[in-house]
């Protein structure tokens, strides 16, 4: 992800005030209406919304007020769910998030206490549902950590134009735990580690089957074979190779 030099520049001096700022607050565990004014101008100063015309706390769903949402040009990116300085963010927190995000149609979800940044988009269905998209907490990151960087930068107000939340969103349903622990399983991947023994050893056979065991009993962690994860990893696949078989169907047919 490419970041321009103003945005970078913005980033480094706010993340150098603000460091210092929340550790401090935290340590005070102040309340949370003084959380949220914190927020306010991390946002304006870090990530770079306008405080008096992009942020606001009169966002009203089912008649209460939502800590702050951060709306441009007359529509609501993002929901952002604040609790103080010093509280552990749980999830009994973000569902209260996701379920005004829910009923207003507003996707994106930010759940913070000043420290602690947790990013979510819901998934619209029956029933409600969400990924986490990003996380990380902002007194540890560097300005000089290209990874750090980009995670402020898909936050920022430049972004939003670009849909760089949305191609991350898409990057870590991808490459995740259970999509590689999928794809290891699979018959060309295993014929390739059989066919590298072999020619690593002379003389030692070893079988498909054995290598498949070997994977799934002792190499691969088993949170990785089991459950909605890796069932959504072979949808993906499968998907991808069918989009695969498509576009060379179509190439031989030119």
């Amino acid at each position: 992800m490419k970041v321009a030099k103003k945005t970078h520049d913005r980033l480094a001096a706010g993340l150098k005030k603000y460091q210092r700022i929340v550790r401090q607050i935290a340590e005070r565990d102040v309340s949370e209406a003084d959380t949220v004014t914190v927020i306010k101008d991390m946002l304006c100063e870090i990530f770079g919304y306008d405080k008096y015309t992009e942020l606001t706390s009169e966002q009203q769903i089912r008649g209460t007020f939502c800590d702050l949402a951060i709306r441009v040009e007359g529509k609501v990116h993002y929901l952002a769910e604040v609790k103080s300085a010093g509280t552990n963010l749980s999830e009994n927190h973000l569902r209260q998030a996701v379920n005004y995000g829910a009923h207003e149609g507003i996707e994106w979800i930010i759940l913070t206490n000043s420290v602690d940044w947790r990013i979510f988009r819901i998934k619209f269905g029956q029933p409600i549902d969400w990924d986490e998209v990003c996380s990380f907490n902002i007194t540890e990151l560097s300005i000089r950590s290209q990874d750090d960087v980009e995670k402020l930068a898909m936050l920022c107000r430049e972004s939003i134009s670009s849909d760089a939340l949305d191609a991350f969103h898409k990057q870590a349903q991808i490459i995740n735990r259970f999509v590689i622990a999928e794809i290891l399983q699979s018959d060309q991947v295993i014929t390739s580690v059989r066919r590298e023994v072999r020619k690593l050893f002379d003389g030692i056979k070893v079988t498909d089957d054995q290598i498949r065991i070997i994977l799934t009993n002792d190499v691969i962690k088993r949170d990785a074979l089991d459950g909605e994860g890796p069932k959504a990893a072979k949808a993906m696949i499968k998907k991808a190779l069918t989009a695969q078989a498509r576009r060379a169907a179509k190439k031989s047919a030119e």
